[in-house]
């Protein structure tokens, strides 16, 4: 099985003054945008993520820095080094990530599909692959 999770090179517009990137839901990404946050001033060694979504999808940008997003579909794993402002990582729903080795002054953009829920995390990873199991 493919994984459903990808990288997406953005375009980039260039000038004298400096670049300039866009997204576009539904262009861009795969889905309509509800919802932007994002992550910065990340202690060193700290990890964030650490769960997986049930319905939600989401777009991942490293505006700044640098860091790794690790994914698990319960089928595929992969790594993800993001840092540059002009590529993004798609993740669909129910891919488990974790990310960290976050550089200094580090910034993470990310859109999502839904506002928060609660109630659509996995965080617990057994669950999450029991899910993943029970939908094959």
């Amino acid at each position: 099985m493919k994984p459903k999770f990808r990288l997406i090179d953005l375009p980039v517009i260039h000038d004298q003054r400096g670049n300039l990137t866009f997204i576009e839901q539904s262009r861009h990404i795969p889905f309509d945008i509800e919802r932007v946050y994002y992550l910065y001033d990340v202690p060193g060694g700290s990890e964030r993520g650490g769960h997986a979504h049930k319905t939600l999808h989401q777009f991942l940008v490293a505006v700044a820095g640098s860091f790794d997003v690790h994914l698990d579909d319960g089928v595929n794993q992969q790594s993800f080094h993001l840092n540059r402002s002009n590529f993004g990582l798609y993740l669909p729903n129910m891919v488990w990530r974790t990310i960290d080795n976050f550089s200094s002054c580090s910034v993470c953009l990310v859109m999502a599909s839904g506002y928060y829920s609660e109630a659509d995390y996995h965080r617990n990873y057994e669950a999450f692959r029991a899910a993943v199991d029970r939908s094959k």
